[in-house]
This record gives C-alpha cells, sequence and structure tokens, in this order.
C-alpha cells in the first residue's frame, strides 16, 4: 500500500500543479523580478497548494497512525494554519509579524495538543537534562526556526524541493531503521508530493512553490524529526541538525552576516549560499545540483554520525563545523574579509 500510495501522491501533484499555477495567475499569487530575485519575468508562485492536495489524498489513503493519541490531529491543523498562511502570503504578501505569529501558533497546535515536543535529552555517561518550563519554548523555537530556514533558501528553481526532498528521504530512511511507521508513512507521501511538484519546479521552473509551499515543507520537516528524535540521547538529537545542514548553516550564517555587517536581521540581501555559488561563476543549474549534493552529504554524515561511538560522534561533529566553517569563509558567505581560519591556517603554514 505504500508503495502505490507514493505513486499516486506524485501523479496527484503531476496532475495539480498546473491547475494550481493557472489558479496563482487569477488570484494574482505571483512573484515579480526585483534587484534580489534571479527570474527574469513574472512567474506564478502558490506550488505548495499542489504539493498539499497530494499530501492530503496520501493522508486519506494511509491513514497513518501516530504514537500520540492527538498528535496527527495536531499535525494536520498545523499545517492547515501554516498552509493558509503562505496561500495569504502568496497572494496578499503578509508582514513578517503576522506570518510570525501564525507560524508560532502552528506549532503551539503541535506541542501543546499533540504532545509533539522534547521534555528531556539523555546525556553521555548516564545523565540528563530536562527541558521543565523551557519544554514549549524550545518546541516552538525548533519548529518555526526549521519551517523559515527551508524558506530562506527558497531563491533558485527547484532548489527548497529539492533539499527537502533529500532531507525527507534521510528522515524517512532513519525512521525505516528505527521502526517508527508513522514517520515513514509520512515521509513517503511528502516526497512523492515534492517530486511530482519538482517536474514543475526544476530550473527552468514554470511555477514557484511560494511561501505555501516552503513554509509546510520546513514546518512539516521541523516535525517529523521531532517525532523521529524525541526524548534521546543529546548525541542522537545531533542527527536531525546535521540532516538539515543546508538550510540550518545558511539561515544560521545569515544571521551572523547581518551582525557582523550590522544590518538589521530582518533585512533582506543576496548574500545566501545560492548566492554565493552563483558569483563563483557556475550556473543557475549547476549551483542547484551542487546544494543538492551538498544536501546530500549531510544526509550521509547523518547515517555515519549514527554508528559512531560518543566519543568518536564528538569528534564528527568538530570535524563537520571546521569543514563548514572553512567552506564559509572561502565562498564568502559572511564577507569577503571574514576569513579567521583561514588566516590562522595561514600564520601556521608561514612559520
Amino acid at each position: 500500500m505504500l508503495y502505490l500510495t507514493f505513486i499516486l501522491c506524485f501523479l496527484c501533484s503531476i496532475l495539480m500543479t498546473p491547475v494550481v499555477k493557472k489558479l496563482a495567475f487569477k488570484v494574482g499569487a505571483t512573484d515579480k523580478p526585483n534587484h534580489r530575485k534571479v527570474h527574469q519575468k513574472i512567474m506564478p508562485r502558490l506550488g505548495g497548494l499542489a504539493i498539499y492536495l497530494s499530501f492530503l489524498l496520501g493522508i486519506l489513503i494511509l491513514q497513518p497512525e501516530s504514537p500520540y493519541p492527538t498528535a496527527h490531529a495536531a499535525i494536520v491543523a498545523g499545517g492547515v494554519i501554516i498552509l493558509v498562511t503562505g496561500v495569504l502570503d502568496d497572494i496578499f504578501d503578509l508582514s513578517a509579524r503576522i506570518k510570525m505569529v501564525l507560524q508560532i501558533a502552528a506549532a503551539l497546535v503541535v506541542a501543546l495538543w499533540g504532545g509533539v515536543d522534547v521534555d528531556f535529552i539523555n546525556l553521555p555517561f548516564n545523565g540528563r537534562i530536562e527541558f521543565g518550563i523551557f519544554t514549549i519554548p524550545i518546541t516552538v523555537l525548533w519548529i518555526v526556526g526549521i519551517t523559515n530556514a527551508i524558506n530562506l533558501i527558497d531563491g533558485l528553481d527547484g532548489l527548497a524541493a529539492g533539499v527537502s526532498s533529500i532531507a525527507l528521504v534521510t528522515v524517512t530512511g532513519m525512521a525505516v531503521v528505527m521502526g517508527n511507521t508513522y514517520v515513514v508513512a509520512m515521509g513517503v507521501i511528502l516526497i512523492a508530493s515534492t517530486l511530482g511538484f519538482l517536474k514543475y519546479n526544476f530550473h527552468p521552473a514554470k511555477i514557484f512553490m511560494g511561501d505555501s509551499g516552503a513554509l509546510f515543507l520546513g514546518y512539516m520537516i521541523s516535525v517529523l524529526s521531532l517525532l523521529g528524535f524525541k526524548n534521546i540521547a543529546v548525541i542522537s538529537f545531533v542527527v536531525p541538525i546535521i540532516i538539515l545542514g543546508v538550510p540550518i548553516s545558511d539561515t544560521f550564517f545569515a544571521i551572523i552576516r547581518r551582525l557582523y555587517n550590522k544590518n538589521p536581521l530582518s533585512a533582506p540581501d543576496k548574500s545566501h549560499l545560492h548566492h554565493c555559488i552563483l558569483k563563483l561563476g557556475y550556473t543557475h543549474r549547476e549551483t542547484v545540483l551542487l546544494i543538492y549534493a551538498m544536501s546530500a552529504m549531510f544526509g550521509l554524515a547523518a547515517f555515519i554520525f549514527t554508528m559512531t561511538t560518543v566519543w568518536g560522534s564528538i569528534l564528527f561533529i568538530i570535524i563537520l563545523l571546521i569543514a563548514i566553517e572553512l567552506f564559509v569563509e572561502n565562498i564568502g558567505l559572511i564577507n569577503k574579509n571574514y576569513r579567521p581560519l583561514l588566516r590562522i591556517m595561514g600564520m601556521l603554514k608561514n612559520r
């Protein structure tokens, strides 16, 4: 039934996307080119609606049962809030404040009604951290953070859809290993729905997923990763962070970049990961494929990470962080003059 559902969701997404494209033009859900954007003509957005409709079909067919009594209903309800937020933003361009309030509302529905949260983390050597009153704030921060991280990388044709698909494949693969059938079912439905849309979204794109798609995928990835790694060892809790290494890194360094350059945190710029790679001379398609490869490497790294010992995991994290920092400095993700680690390496080399 799982394979059949995958095929049906994939086909539904392929069939619904052209319909949604026509609807986008009718309701004014279009993206106009400007100095920050790569595309040169007016493009329809609202593609997330096609992904969501295919997702609903999969839910109706499989009717997955969540491990917590109200989790599934809460996840679906939160997804509706996120989708409505994205659709309204695609049509009317909502303010950042309104979008944030609605995202927090969706996260609270999942955490308070669904019980999808992180109450504690087991530390190495039999330790344990209880989050207590910080359980809900930490859960909300995770959901809202990942939701926006996926949205921030949605800057090139097929980029967010492809990166999300790779992350979902990794999360679903982990769920298979852990025997979490609910996450497997939800993951398969989302992968099929996103890949069907990607047929129209890959360069040259015929439609953008818009905030309706980027926010919804970010929300679902954040929730499924929470379900897959709830109340486990701190080392294992790093796994979803590694899986989402590309969007998390891009978001983290965007914050650092704005602080370093003394710009407002909410100020948009043209220095995200995909912008920096484009500046190196790669084509649109090559940039997207390169970031796909990076996402796949993070996914593979997550699997390798789970197979190591505690000390091996710590060493692995240190090496990974150094590699990320060197990459960031080489491509100028923060600033072309920001090269602390490279300078240190240069000094050591000249000694």
